[in-house]
């Protein structure tokens, strides 16, 4: 699809019917799509099938790949963010089902995987609508550097190098994963 093909200022329903629009986030209106390496989306899987092997079986909530938007943004009726990876605790969503449309709770986990086209200031915008959005745990995942920045509800701010464990806190508690494990 060319950029030509694409309205100037769109609406959120209008990309869940624009073909190819699983593939764009919607930032005031104005579609932008989604910047996704084979690495960066192969890391996003590996953190989706982690959260699916614990809590599936203990029906904790429901875990969702890169192509799941969120609209769930108050003050920002026009803005549908895909993170790459993100979990929705059980009880959360409307009748605990997952809607045909976009998600309009904030996730309580989401995953951003730095992509090699994508700029600190667009992690950072990102960070800060989650962030206002309510999501309790983001978690910032750099291939290059192979660490994770983990920012908190609360404002608190941790970095993991391989050596390290992520741990689902109070938000998912009992789930862990090697830092390592992310770049086999």
């Amino acid at each position: 699809m060319t950029n030509n093909a694409i309205p100037a200022v769109l609406e959120p329903e209008d990309l869940l019917t624009m073909p190819g629009g699983d593939h764009y986030e919607l930032i005031d209106g104005i579609p932008r799509e989604k910047s996704m390496g084979a690495e960066s989306d192969e890391i996003g899987g590996l953190l989706l099938t982690q959260f699916n092997v614990f809590i599936r079986p203990k029906k904790l909530g429901r875990a969702y790949p890169s192509q799941t938007g969120f609209q769930c943004f108050p003050n920002k009726p026009k803005l549908v963010r895909m993170p790459d990876t993100s979990f929705v605790a059980a009880g959360r969503l409307p009748n605990d089902r997952t809607p045909e449309g976009y998600i309009t709770v904030a996730p309580d986990i989401a995953v951003e995987v730095v992509s090699p086209n994508e700029t600190y200031e667009e992690i950072e915008a990102k960070v800060a609508e989650y962030r206002s959005a309510g999501v309790k745990l983001v978690w910032v995942i750099s291939p290059k550097s192979k660490t994770v920045l983990i920012r908190r509800a609360n404002g608190t701010c941790e970095e993991l190098g391989e050596a390290g464990t992520l741990s689902g806190e109070g938000v998912l508690p009992g789930f862990t994963c090697a830092v390592a494990d992310l770049f086999v």
